[in-house]
C-alpha cells in the first residue's frame, strides 16, 4: 500500500525525527513507512492522521501511475519518447514505486522472449554505478547516449569500465558507465 507520509511531512516542514515524535514512533520505523519498505497498519495510518492532523484516507494513497518513458527494443537498447511530442503515457505504478519511478515497454525477445511487451520499472536517479549494482539488472546510460537494460559485472581491465550481458547477444565488454538504476521490478502484459 503507498503513502502520502513524505507529502505529509514535507507539508509540516518537518523532519524523520519530528514526524516520528508526533507519531509515537522511532525515527528508523518512520523512515521505512515513508519509503515503503514497511506496510502501514490500521495502528501506524491511524498514528499519522492523528500527527498530522488529516483523515486516514488522506495518509494512504493509491498507488497511481507512473510515466511511460521509452521501450527497450532489439539488443535492449532504450529508445525514449522525444520531449515535446507529449503525452508520454502513463502505466500502472508497482508496488515500492515512488515520485522517480519510471518504466520503459519490453519490444521483441532482447530480454527473453516471455518479456516482449513487459513493463520494466526503475528509479530515474542516473547516479554513477555503486558496489551493491553489481551482479543486478539495471538500466544503464552509456557515454554514447546508448541506454541499455543489463546485468553489471565488474571488468578486470580497469577499475571503471564494467561487462553488461543481456540474455541473447554478445555481452558489452569493458565498457564505461555513465549511470546505472538497478530494475525494481519486470511485469509481464
Amino acid at each position: 500500500m503507498g503513502n502520502n507520509l513524505k507529502r505529509l511531512r514535507a507539508e509540516h516542514g518537518w523532519t524523520h525525527e519530528q514526524a516520528a515524535t508526533a507519531m509515537g514512533i522511532s525515527r528508523g520505523q518512520f523512515i521505512k513507512l515513508e519509503r515503503g519498505e514497511r506496510h502501514l497498519t490500521e495502528r501506524t495510518i491511524g498514528l499519522a492522521a492523528k500527527a498530522f492532523e488529516v483523515s486516514e484516507g488522506d495518509v494512504i494513497a493509491d498507488r497511481g501511475s507512473v510515466p511511460l518513458v521509452g521501450h527497450v527494443g532489439a539488443g535492449a537498447e532504450a529508445h525514449f519518447y522525444e520531449e515535446g511530442q507529449g503525452p508520454f503515457g502513463e502505466v500502472q505504478a508497482v508496488e515500492g514505486s515512488n515520485d522517480r519511478t519510471v518504466a520503459v515497454e519490453v519490444r521483441g525477445d532482447s530480454l527473453g522472449t516471455l518479456f516482449d511487451r513487459a513493463l520494466v520499472y526503475y528509479d530515474d536517479v542516473r547516479r554513477p554505478v555503486t558496489p551493491d549494482l553489481v551482479g543486478k539488472l539495471c538500466v544503464v546510460g552509456l557515454p554514447d547516449g546508448r541506454v541499455l537494460v543489463k546485468k553489471i559485472a565488474r571488468s578486470k581491465s580497469a577499475p571503471d569500465l564494467y561487462h553488461l550481458a543481456g540474455q541473447y547477444g554478445d555481452p558489452i565488454l569493458d565498457t564505461p558507465i555513465e549511470w546505472a538504476a538497478r530494475v525494481k521490478l519486470m511485469v509481464p502484459r
